[in-house]
């Protein structure tokens, strides 16, 4: 799978999941850009994979512009860059909270949507990848707003899929479980023995999903072995969504 002469960019490319997909990408060939809102993260990246770095608030339709602006091609966009709040009953999530996931997880593919299509169509060619969670399609209890957020994104992947199809714009997304990412400790409600032993016993693999098993995926998606996969939605997730 050769990203040659392929330009890929990926939000949330700083760190997690989104590090290894740029690096993956990086590794195969292509050109990557690497967009966050952690401007020494996002730089120590960069350096790290030979990549470009570009600060960007997925949640900001004037920072969402700047970067596509910038770009005179994209092949391959990968909206990646996401949040969740603590384990909590619904109704005791605050507001500011539930704003923060919903601009981050769903406002954010909005937003990319407006710059990133009309590039797309122009090219007559493209690939956008979400990255959503086994949470929207097995939700969790007390993770309410975070499951909803990506049920959201899987729905969303889906209506993309059928609406770009005659433009050759392929859209999929990817369902990971918990993973070895920042986000693990507040997934879990704090990173302890108990709360890993918890959550790994819901995953037949017996592991966590590790930024390589989302690479790996994303690779194979977003390649041309791939043309014919469009609205998928793919569980990479040990298991746990059997």
């Amino acid at each position: 799978m050769s990203y040659k002469n392929k330009i890929a960019v990926v939000t949330g490319g700083a760190s997690g999941f989104g590090y290894g997909i740029a690096k993956a990408f990086g590794a195969r060939g292509a050109s990557v850009i690497i967009a966050d809102i952690n401007n020494e993260l996002g730089t120590t990246a960069a350096e790290e994979l030979n990549s470009r770095f570009v600060y960007c608030d997925v949640s900001d339709i004037d920072s969402v512009k700047t970067l596509i602006d910038e770009l005179d091609r994209i092949d391959i966009f990968v909206n990646n860059a996401g949040v969740t709040h603590f384990p909590m009953a619904a109704e005791t999530v605050e507001e500011d909270e539930f704003e923060r996931v919903y601009r981050t997880n769903m406002k954010s593919v909005y937003l990319t949507s407006k710059f990133v299509i009309p590039k797309m169509k122009a090219a007559g060619s493209g690939v956008i990848l979400n990255i959503a969670s086994t949470a929207g399609v097995s939700p969790r209890p007390n993770l309410s707003w975070y499951n909803a957020s990506k049920g959201w994104m899987i729905t969303a992947t889906r209506s993309l899929a059928v609406e770009l199809a005659p433009h050759n714009i392929r859209v999929n997304a990817i369902n990971p479980v918990a993973g070895e990412t920042p986000l693990l400790a507040t997934f879990m409600g704090g990173d302890t023995a108990e709360n890993r032993e918890m959550f790994l016993k819901t995953i037949p693999r017996g592991r966590f999903s590790t930024p390589d098993d989302i690479a790996n995926a994303a690779c194979f998606l977003c390649s041309d072995d791939a043309d014919m996969l469009t609205g998928v939605a793919l569980e990479v997730d040990g298991g746990r969504c059997i």
